[in-house]
């Protein structure tokens, strides 16, 4: 006759998170500082179409100008008077990515051409404008 225990079963085994949890918050960590971040203008634009037109990847500075010729960075509206402080604390923030400028179709060329000249002034390369492609 076999032998029978009388005592309890022996439990599983716990499973350690605590490790896994470590590399989790070490990975989302790396990401966050490696993500470079996209101010959003805050302003819907209708853009102008265009038949040729090239990707760009690396935006930093996005810009919008509104049909009646308002100025957006950040969500905010931005006076003239405030682009070049604006732009020049968002190309400190992130110096290797260029801007695009989001301009309506109804909107001034020389509002669009303004706002170039001062990201150009700054030193932010490349300055594109954003189409509609067909």
């Amino acid at each position: 006759m076999r032998n029978r225990q009388t005592g309890s079963q022996p439990q599983g085994e716990a499973i350690d998170l605590t490790p896994m949890l470590d590399v989790v918050f070490i990975m989302l960590i790396f990401f966050i500082v490696t993500a470079s971040f996209i101010k959003l203008p805050g302003v819907e634009v209708n853009k102008v179409d265009a038949d040729t037109a090239q990707s760009y990847k690396k935006v930093g500075i996005l810009v919008a100008i509104s049909d009646n010729n308002e100025i957006w960075i950040d969500k905010k509206r931005v006076e003239t008077t405030a682009l070049k402080i604006n732009l020049q604390r968002l190309y400190n923030e992130n110096p290797k990515g260029g801007m695009v400028i989001q301009a309506d179709n109804e909107s001034n060329i020389e509002v669009v051409a303004k706002v170039a000249d001062v990201a150009s002034d700054i030193g932010i390369r490349p300055v594109a404008i954003s189409v509609e492609q067909d």
